[in-house]
Protein backbone atom coordinates (compact mmCIF):
# COMPACT_ATOMS: atom_id res chain seq x y z
CA UNK A 1 0.00 0.00 0.00
CA UNK A 2 1.49 3.45 -1.19
CA UNK A 3 1.89 5.73 2.08
CA UNK A 4 -0.16 8.79 1.99
CA UNK A 5 2.59 11.18 0.53
CA UNK A 6 2.85 8.74 -2.08
CA UNK A 7 -1.06 8.78 -3.05
CA UNK A 8 -0.98 12.78 -2.92
CA UNK A 9 1.77 12.97 -5.20
CA UNK A 10 -0.08 11.29 -7.86
CA UNK A 11 -2.27 14.59 -7.90
CA UNK A 12 0.65 16.74 -9.07
CA UNK A 13 -1.46 17.56 -12.38
CA UNK A 14 -4.15 20.07 -12.04
CA UNK A 15 -7.89 18.96 -12.20
CA UNK A 16 -10.21 17.07 -11.03
CA UNK A 17 -12.33 13.73 -11.25
CA UNK A 18 -15.71 13.40 -12.82
CA UNK A 19 -17.35 10.62 -12.93
CA UNK A 20 -21.02 10.57 -15.14
CA UNK A 21 -23.27 8.76 -13.83
CA UNK A 22 -26.09 7.10 -15.54
CA UNK A 23 -27.62 4.14 -15.01
CA UNK A 24 -26.05 2.57 -18.61
CA UNK A 25 -22.84 3.76 -17.59
CA UNK A 26 -21.26 0.79 -16.86
CA UNK A 27 -18.15 0.00 -14.39
CA UNK A 28 -15.87 -0.89 -16.85
CA UNK A 29 -16.80 2.04 -19.06
CA UNK A 30 -16.52 4.61 -15.79
CA UNK A 31 -13.12 3.08 -14.18
CA UNK A 32 -11.65 4.36 -17.32
CA UNK A 33 -11.68 7.92 -15.56
CA UNK A 34 -8.23 8.92 -14.18
CA UNK A 35 -8.57 7.90 -10.66
CA UNK A 36 -5.53 7.17 -8.60
CA UNK A 37 -5.23 3.47 -8.15
CA UNK A 38 -6.52 2.11 -4.94
CA UNK A 39 -8.28 -1.77 -4.12
CA UNK A 40 -11.42 -0.54 -4.01
CA UNK A 41 -11.83 1.56 -7.41
CA UNK A 42 -14.69 -0.26 -8.56
CA UNK A 43 -17.14 0.04 -5.74
CA UNK A 44 -16.33 3.70 -5.55
CA UNK A 45 -17.70 3.89 -9.28
CA UNK A 46 -20.44 1.75 -8.34
CA UNK A 47 -21.32 3.46 -5.55
CA UNK A 48 -20.93 6.98 -7.23
CA UNK A 49 -23.38 5.33 -9.86
CA UNK A 50 -25.92 4.13 -7.46
CA UNK A 51 -25.95 7.96 -5.72
CA UNK A 52 -26.99 9.37 -9.54
CA UNK A 53 -25.00 12.34 -8.89
CA UNK A 54 -22.04 13.66 -10.29
CA UNK A 55 -18.81 13.38 -8.23
CA UNK A 56 -16.61 15.98 -8.82
CA UNK A 57 -13.60 15.21 -6.60
CA UNK A 58 -10.99 17.65 -7.14
CA UNK A 59 -7.20 17.07 -7.50
CA UNK A 60 -3.62 19.03 -7.53
CA UNK A 61 -3.94 22.62 -7.99
CA UNK A 62 -7.63 22.41 -8.33
CA UNK A 63 -8.15 21.77 -4.72
CA UNK A 64 -6.39 25.42 -3.42
CA UNK A 65 -9.99 26.93 -4.95
CA UNK A 66 -12.02 24.28 -4.16
CA UNK A 67 -15.18 25.17 -1.41
CA UNK A 68 -18.30 23.21 -0.07
CA UNK A 69 -21.46 24.13 -0.70
CA UNK A 70 -21.51 25.87 2.75
CA UNK A 71 -18.38 28.41 0.89
CA UNK A 72 -15.71 26.80 3.56
CA UNK A 73 -11.88 25.43 1.82
CA UNK A 74 -11.46 22.21 2.51
CA UNK A 75 -7.60 22.20 5.00
CA UNK A 76 -4.69 19.95 3.69
CA UNK A 77 -5.41 17.45 6.83
CA UNK A 78 -8.98 16.35 5.73
CA UNK A 79 -7.36 16.30 2.46
CA UNK A 80 -5.16 13.66 3.60
CA UNK A 81 -8.14 11.85 5.37
CA UNK A 82 -10.27 12.08 2.00
CA UNK A 83 -6.89 10.55 -0.11
CA UNK A 84 -6.59 8.05 2.94
CA UNK A 85 -10.17 6.79 3.17
CA UNK A 86 -10.48 6.68 -0.12
CA UNK A 87 -8.15 3.54 -0.30
CA UNK A 88 -9.84 1.57 2.37
CA UNK A 89 -10.96 -1.69 0.47
CA UNK A 90 -15.10 -2.41 0.10
CA UNK A 91 -15.91 -5.13 2.93
CA UNK A 92 -12.33 -3.88 5.02
CA UNK A 93 -12.89 -0.95 7.82
CA UNK A 94 -10.45 0.89 9.83
CA UNK A 95 -9.85 2.55 12.61
CA UNK A 96 -10.02 6.55 13.48
CA UNK A 97 -6.95 5.98 15.15
CA UNK A 98 -4.95 3.70 12.44
CA UNK A 99 -6.31 6.55 9.63
CA UNK A 100 -4.11 9.19 12.14
CA UNK A 101 -1.38 7.04 12.53
CA UNK A 102 -1.14 5.54 8.80
CA UNK A 103 -1.42 10.22 8.21
CA UNK A 104 1.43 10.69 10.39
CA UNK A 105 -0.57 13.57 11.89
CA UNK A 106 -3.44 15.00 13.66
CA UNK A 107 -5.62 13.04 15.74
CA UNK A 108 -8.69 10.59 15.53
CA UNK A 109 -10.53 12.99 16.84
CA UNK A 110 -9.31 15.41 13.74
CA UNK A 111 -10.32 12.39 11.38
CA UNK A 112 -13.53 12.18 12.55
CA UNK A 113 -13.86 15.78 12.47
CA UNK A 114 -13.05 15.97 8.83
CA UNK A 115 -15.24 12.42 7.85
CA UNK A 116 -18.16 13.97 9.12
CA UNK A 117 -17.74 17.15 7.12
CA UNK A 118 -17.02 14.39 3.87
CA UNK A 119 -18.71 16.42 0.96
CA UNK A 120 -17.58 13.79 -1.65
CA UNK A 121 -19.28 10.86 0.13
CA UNK A 122 -19.60 8.13 -1.18
CA UNK A 123 -16.60 8.34 -3.76
CA UNK A 124 -15.34 8.78 0.05
CA UNK A 125 -16.47 6.04 1.70
CA UNK A 126 -16.25 7.44 5.36
CA UNK A 127 -18.67 4.92 6.45
CA UNK A 128 -15.75 2.59 6.26
CA UNK A 129 -14.13 4.18 9.59
CA UNK A 130 -14.65 2.48 13.43
CA UNK A 131 -13.75 3.60 16.58
CA UNK A 132 -10.79 1.89 18.14
CA UNK A 133 -12.58 0.09 20.21
CA UNK A 134 -14.35 -1.59 17.37
CA UNK A 135 -17.56 0.10 17.97
CA UNK A 136 -19.20 0.68 14.39
CA UNK A 137 -18.86 4.37 15.64
CA UNK A 138 -20.11 8.03 14.28
CA UNK A 139 -21.38 9.29 11.12
CA UNK A 140 -22.09 12.47 9.92
CA UNK A 141 -22.20 13.48 12.84
CA UNK A 142 -24.19 11.37 14.81
CA UNK A 143 -22.87 8.78 17.44
CA UNK A 144 -24.07 5.25 18.37
CA UNK A 145 -27.74 5.85 17.43
CA UNK A 146 -27.19 2.51 15.40
CA UNK A 147 -30.30 0.96 16.87
CA UNK A 148 -32.58 3.71 15.82
CA UNK A 149 -34.58 2.98 12.65
CA UNK A 150 -33.74 6.20 10.29
CA UNK A 151 -30.60 7.41 12.30
CA UNK A 152 -27.14 7.99 10.50
CA UNK A 153 -25.63 5.36 12.61
CA UNK A 154 -28.10 2.68 11.41
CA UNK A 155 -27.50 4.14 7.89
CA UNK A 156 -23.96 3.67 7.91
CA UNK A 157 -24.12 0.05 9.78
CA UNK A 158 -26.53 -1.03 6.36
CA UNK A 159 -23.70 0.23 4.29
CA UNK A 160 -21.52 -1.91 5.84
CA UNK A 161 -23.84 -5.08 6.06
CA UNK A 162 -24.32 -4.96 2.35
CA UNK A 163 -20.22 -4.67 1.92
CA UNK A 164 -19.64 -8.01 4.07
CA UNK A 165 -19.13 -6.39 7.80
CA UNK A 166 -21.15 -7.57 10.36
CA UNK A 167 -21.72 -5.72 13.99
CA UNK A 168 -23.10 -7.21 17.22
CA UNK A 169 -26.50 -5.79 18.24
CA UNK A 170 -25.08 -3.59 20.28
CA UNK A 171 -22.50 -1.80 17.88
CA UNK A 172 -19.25 -3.58 18.35
CA UNK A 173 -17.79 -5.10 14.97
CA UNK A 174 -17.96 -8.94 15.04
CA UNK A 175 -15.65 -10.67 12.90
CA UNK A 176 -11.85 -8.53 12.78
CA UNK A 177 -10.73 -10.37 9.69
CA UNK A 178 -13.17 -7.26 8.46
CA UNK A 179 -9.89 -4.81 10.06
CA UNK A 180 -7.80 -3.40 7.22
CA UNK A 181 -4.72 -1.59 7.96
CA UNK A 182 -2.33 0.41 5.67
CA UNK A 183 0.60 -1.85 6.87
CA UNK A 184 -0.80 -5.15 5.06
Amino acid sequence: MPAIRDIASSYAFGGSIKIPLDKKTTTKRAAAVTVPAADNEDLIVDLALQSRETVYYPVGSSRLTFRTKDGKAITAHQWAVYDFARTIPCGRVTTYRDLCAALGEGSPRSVGSALRRNPFAPFVPCHRVIASNMFIGGFVGEWGTHRTEGSQCERKRKMLVQEGVAFTDDGYLIDKKNLWSSMQ
